[in-house]
Parts: structure tokens; sequence; C-alpha cells
């Protein structure tokens, strides 16, 4: 949900590349506090207790497009953008996350394993299972009844959910059974991997298929254990 409403064609005007701010030393958040992508930034910006910026996108006016945008901060044109208090610039969610982590090591929750090269490649493998696993089909029952009915004004497609639903059922199928076995996705202890489900899963269970997670018990108390985490509660109060 980073790019939504990227159909819109009226231009905005932001900053040249040169223009960027880094405001008082804080690390500077470009997105919006509803997208999954900058929800993911912000909840590992918090687990790390780092202060930031959060400047919110005109995505109304396609900012988000606009030339100078993609020349100087998201060739295409999508968000979050992250710059850190040097200047640094990236994009891509999941790697700003990877970014806050190495970067910022040592302070607030370690996110990644940094000791141990087989907790290193659990946490590697279960970031990998969200990515290619659960992420596509919970995008797209998302794309389905959520951005179709709020941004498009559109009835979502009976048929297409069924089926998403159907493929992420699937995999959660498969999340059941590790979770089973272990707390969390990578192991015993709260990674960044989980902490990648989470706006992802908030929205498919705010908007009417929290059945999915609800009716697999080791599902539902992995989603309880994440979800009550001071952080992300603390990304929910910000909408």
């Amino acid at each position: 949900m980073g790019g939504t409403a990227s159909n819109l064609t009226r231009r905005a005007t932001v900053p040249a590349p040169n223009d960027i701010e880094t405001s008082k030393g804080n690390i500077i958040v470009h997105g919006l506090v509803l997208s999954t992508n900058t929800q993911r930034v912000l909840v590992t910006l918090a687990e790390k207790g780092l202060k930031y910026e959060l400047k919110p996108l005109k995505i109304m006016e396609s900012e988000q497009k606009s030339r100078q945008y993609v020349e100087g901060m998201q060739p295409f044109g999508l968000f979050p953008v992250l710059i850190d208090t040097d200047g640094f610039k990236i994009y891509e969610s999941r790697a700003i996350c990877r970014y806050l982590e190495e970067k910022y090591k040592g302070k607030g929750t370690e996110l990644i394993p940094s000791k141990d090269i087989q907790a290193r490649a659990f946490f590697e493998q279960a970031a990998n299972i969200e990515a290619f696993n659960f992420d596509p089909p919970a995008n797209a029952l998302i794309r389905e009844t959520v951005v179709k009915k709020i941004f498009y004004q559109k009835e979502p497609d009976p048929i297409k959910v069924a089926q998403y639903r159907e493929d992420l059922g699937s995999k959660l199928n498969v999340y059941e059974n590790i979770l089973s076995k272990q707390p969390y996705l990578a192991g015993q202890v709260y990674t960044m991997a989980d902490l990648f489900h989470l706006p992802c899963a908030q929205f498919i269970i705010k908007f009417g298929d929290g059945d999915l997670f609800e009716s697999r018990p080791n599902v539902k108390q992995w989603w309880e254990r994440i979800s009550s985490r001071p952080s992300w509660k603390a990304v929910q109060e910000m909408k």
C-alpha cells in the first residue's frame, strides 16, 4: 500500500534534491501513516527507540509522482523514503528497516540476531517466508477488500476475495504448524521477521477477514504476542 492512488495525475511541488532537510537532527520519513509500508518503518523506529519526523505526502495531489520526487527521492514514485540525520537516503521499507537495525545496533530492541550464525540464518529464513509466502496473498486481499473500496469506490469481487482468502489461508496453515513448535517465526525471540507482518495483518483483521487468524490457535496467539507490543500500539495511535 505504498503507492495507493497513484492514478491521480495532478502534479505537486516537492523539495529539489539539494533542498531536502534533516530537521534538527531527526530522522525523516516521507510517507503516510496509513500506508502498510510506512507503518513497517515506523514500528521499527519505535522498537529502536529512535526519534523521527514523519512528513506526510500529498498523495491526492500525486506528490509521489511529481518529477522532483521521482528524480530526487524515489524513482518508482512510491513510499516511504527515509533520510537519516547525516542526509543518507534510502527507500524500500524492508531495506529501510534492515538499515536501521544495522546502523543503530545496540539501541532499543535487537531485531536481527547478530551473534549466533544459526539464529541469523533462521531469521533470514523467516524474513523470506514473510516476503514470498505471506505478503503476496495478504496484499492481494487488502487491495481487493480495502483499497478497491476506499480509494476507487468499487465493490470487492467475491470470487477474487475467496481466492485470495484461500491462498492466504494455505500459507497460514503452514504458519500454524511452525508456531506450534516455537513462539515466533524465527524461533524463541521476536525479530524483524515477525514485525514485518504487523501492518498487513492488522488491515486484514480490521476489515473483516480476522477469522483467518482467529481460526488457527497458534497463529492467533502469535498475533496477540506481536500486536500487543508497545511499539505497534504507538503506531496504531498515530492514525
